[in-house]
């Protein structure tokens, strides 16, 4: 019965390849070697610190992937001229700053002299006179040396304009000595001469000349409204349409016939309302010129309108009294 106490299924040549006398040996010289390693005792933490990097070593750069990209012919055309561009709207905005801070600086050197309570100076009135003088004027501190040139000229526009209009006075008084029924241009020539003298004065020089002086929007748009019916104003003298108290070409011309020296003066009058319409239109040119260099427009005229409307005393006392009223009655 021994035969049946094995194991049916062993392998009949049962070897154990580790009881090889040479791996044997092998392992049994490698335990005795073997230590236990301890990461944390002093001796493994010196041997360490000898191989250690220092952190300054390590570069703080991050790391980039560095790729090649190539750029078309028309996509670098495209960003040169981009930057071309850029470059020149960096060169525009550089001049506007630089034409600010000067204009800020002709300022600043012109608020010490008028920071003061300035005294009225036009008209040149003696001083035992008993009207004094109802504005101030000075060009040289008020306006900037690049619109005083063309504020000069439109004060000189205006002297020659009331010059005209005396010498147009003394035409049709010797238009009313040539004929009895010329005494209403005489009439109406003594009417203009005081009408249109000081009503010009206000209405389109001193506006343009605030304008220059305050770079107004609103001057400049009240300007340009009242100055064209001036020119207007200016070429209906200079035709001189009979019964319209005007020595102009067509009442001069006609004269001719009746008496001629009354014609000869009413032509040098006429002459003088045709340079009066040449003038003005040159002018009005010169101020729209100046006037789109400024930078103002309609929208900051409105501005102007509407805050110095509300900050009038008389619109605040018309408001107050209005509201009064109404608060009254309620």
């Amino acid at each position: 019965m021994s035969e049946y106490d094995t194991n049916p299924f062993a392998d009949p040549v049962d070897v154990n390849p580790f009881q090889d006398a040479s791996v044997t040996r092998a392992t049994q010289g490698a335990i005795h070697n073997i230590r236990e390693y301890n990461p944390f005792s002093l001796t493994e933490m010196k041997d360490s610190s000898d191989t250690t990097i220092p952190i300054s070593a390590v570069s703080s750069q991050p790391a980039i992937l560095q790729t090649s990209v190539e750029q078309s012919p028309q996509e670098s055309a495209a960003t040169t001229a981009g930057q071309a561009n850029l470059i020149k709207q960096q060169e525009e905005l550089e001049r506007k700053a630089a034409e600010l801070d000067r204009k800020e600086q002709e300022l600043q050197n012109r608020t010490p002299q008028n920071s003061g309570v300035t005294e009225n100076n036009w008209p040149p009135l003696p001083k035992f006179f008993p009207v004094k003088p109802c504005f101030y004027q000075d060009f040289e501190t008020d306006i900037p040396e690049e619109y005083r040139w063309i504020c000069k000229r439109m004060y000189y526009l205006w002297m020659f304009h009331s010059v005209t209009l005396f010498l147009n006075v003394l035409a049709c008084l010797a238009y009313f000595t040539a004929g009895s029924e010329y005494g209403v241009d005489f009439g109406l020539s003594i009417l203009w001469f005081l009408l249109f003298t000081p009503v010009s004065f206000v209405c389109w020089y001193r506006p343009v000349y605030r304008a220059f002086r305050s770079d107004s929007s609103f001057s400049f748009f009240f300007f340009f409204f009242v100055f064209f019916f001036q020119v207007a104003v200016y070429i209906i003298q200079t035709v001189g349409i009979p019964r319209w108290g005007n020595s102009g070409w067509i009442a001069s011309i006609s004269m001719i016939n009746t008496n001629l020296a009354v014609a000869v003066v009413m032509m040098v009058v006429a002459g003088f309302f045709t340079v009066n319409a040449v003038l003005a239109v040159f002018l009005l040119k010169m101020v729209h010129s100046k006037y789109r260099r400024t930078g103002a427009s309609f929208t900051k005229a409105q501005q102007e309108f509407s805050s110095g409307v509300i900050t009038s005393r008389t619109f605040q006392s018309a408001a107050t009294s209005a509201a009064q009223g109404a608060f009254g009655r309620s």
